[in-house]
């Protein structure tokens, strides 16, 4: 076992490649442990050099309707009138805090995901 600090995206590439290479290997042996190190450092490496923020509300929401088969309808008792739903839909109105509360623990959407952008 040869490992080192990814420290550049070439040295990422060579991790994946090693990587690639032992994935499907056993827990607890030699290299079932490299197999879990390059994981560990790939991600310190990406989350750092890539990271990625949360989804925008809208989006978050639609992702929830289709996970969940619901219908613009199906959202009016936690964002208010048919109105109201199309136009947060839309993008025409943003949520308001209550909105965000009842969507949140109504449909365990992540209040990261609501509040990280203007809706």
């Amino acid at each position: 076992m040869n490992i080192k600090p990814i420290r550049s995206d070439k040295d990422l590439q060579t991790a994946f490649r090693r990587l690639e290479g032992i994935f499907q290997t056993e827990a607890g042996t030699p290299e079932g442990d490299e197999m879990e190190i390059l994981v560990a450092l790939i991600e310190a490496y990406e989350n750092k050099h890539f990271p990625i923020g949360p989804a925008d509300p809208i989006e978050a929401i639609k992702f929830r309707m289709e996970q969940q088969g619901l219908t613009p309808r199906d959202l009016e008792i936690y964002i208010g009138s048919s109105g109201r739903v199309s136009e947060v839909l839309n993008r025409r109105r943003s949520l308001s805090l209550r909105m965000v509360k009842r969507l949140h623990d109504g449909l365990r959407i992540p209040y990261e995901s609501l509040l990280s952008r203007a809706a």
